[in-house]
């Protein structure tokens, strides 16, 4: 680890970072400790070397508190800029190369400081551009823009970036969902409830020019404006096969149903979307459940959890619980392969919940297990009839 004691440690800082640059042996740099001086919700920076049109760049990552902004500049340029945060917005430096990493901090006074130690990574940088942009979408999408999503520039707008979250840890779940099970290149889907079409929108975007399907979905959705907007957009778009009606899901009877999503159905809604699905006998459903009414009002609880659920908060948490626990069972008594899980978490979304069901023929001789299961929860909470098992026992879809 070579030591330079005749400079300044910020001189000896930046005569190391710029050897192992030239070298190749640069890894890494993170500045930390931002001050008064830093922008706002400013929270550090991040450096790495980085290849572009064949030429080695220095690329530096802003790290705001809710979102990144990525600037790029050849070395000089590079180190000039980095003189203008470092010891001013910033106090602390971690430099990481294939020789050696070094520390360099400055105290309340601005007298710097530096520490050597051995490498701790061996490794060479990893300088391809897009190596973190596995996207899903992408932000530069003009359907993005007319949703309020992002600005006309494709950037995530700092009011949207739950959504945003949101979005990419749906399409997520649909890629997992669709691995598990072979579907159709040409799958039909419907969107039960699909609002202004957010998820739906990303759906179709995801599938056609991601995975390269031609899928065919219809967006449901009683409200006739927004139905018109989501068809005016879709022909912006070019979504072909992306189309919005307006109509109760129950009036809904498609020809052919490969995939049923419904995200945060309101109460009983859910339960008309899985029966719609199940008896639709499509292949996978999606749910994100919501507003858990009609098991609270119908609960008498009998068992051991009657002391707990004389709070109302506690019962409210409950009769979610029992609702969705019921609705799994009945999905796995009609042979589907049922998950239930955190869709994203409550920091981004309090609606948090999400069913994924895979039609699997071998669980039906399960089904009798399921059903017992459903009416042992039903005697221990004195409740009559789940809603979704009303509708499974009338056919209704």
């Amino acid at each position: 680890m070579l030591q330079d004691d005749h400079l300044t440690p910020v001189s000896q800082f930046y005569s190391h970072f710029k050897t192992a640059f030239t070298t190749g042996a640069f890894l890494k740099c993170t500045l930390s400790k931002p001050t008064a001086k830093a922008q706002a919700d400013l929270k550090n920076v991040y450096l790495r070397p980085v290849e572009i049109k064949q030429a080695l760049q220095l690329s530096f990552t802003f790290r705001y508190k809710t979102r990144d902004e990525v600037k790029n500049f050849g070395l000089e340029m590079g180190l000039s800029y980095l003189q203008t945060l470092l010891g001013e917005a910033f106090l602390h430096a971690d430099f990481f190369s294939t020789t050696q990493d070094i520390s360099l901090g400055f105290d309340k006074k601005g007298i710097a400081s530096i520490q050597f130690k051995k490498a701790s990574q061996a490794a060479p940088a990893e300088t391809t551009h897009d190596r973190n942009k596995q996207r899903l979408l992408d932000p530069a999408a003009p359907w993005l823009h007319r949703l309020g999503i992002t600005s006309a520039k494709g950037e995530v707008l700092a009011a949207s970036q739950d959504k945003w979250k949101q979005i990419n840890k749906f399409l997520e779940i649909i890629a997992s969902v669709i691995k598990t099970d072979a579907l159709p290149t040409d799958l039909h889907i419907a969107d039960m409830g699909s609002g202004k079409g957010y998820l739906t929108f990303a759906l179709y975007d995801f599938l056609s020019n991601k995975l390269g399907l031609t899928p065919h979905i219809t967006g449901i959705e009683l409200r006739q404006n927004l139905v018109d907007f989501c068809n005016n957009l879709s022909k912006e778009a070019g979504f072909t096969h992306l189309e919005f009606v307006a109509q109760d899901i129950n009036k809904y009877h498609p020809e052919r149903l490969d995939m049923l999503i419904a995200l945060h159905a309101c109460d009983t809604a859910t339960d008309l979307a899985l029966a719609k699905g199940i008896l639709g006998q499509a292949k996978a459903i999606v749910v994100a459940p919501c507003c858990h009414k009609q098991i609270r009002k119908a609960m008498h609880t009998q068992n051991e959890l009657a002391p707990l659920v004389r709070f109302g908060i506690l019962e409210e948490r409950q009769a979610e619980i029992v609702t969705d626990g019921i609705r799994a069972l009945l999905l796995e008594s009609e042979g589907y392969k049922t998950n239930v899980f955190e869709f994203i978490s409550t920091e981004h979304t309090a609606k948090n919940v999400m069913i994924t069901a895979v039609a699997d023929a071998r669980l039906k001789a399960q089904a009798s297990q399921a059903l017992a299961k459903v009416a042992a929860l039903k005697s221990g909470f004195g409740i009559d009839q789940h809603y979704l098992e009303g509708l499974l026992a009338q056919n209704i879809a």
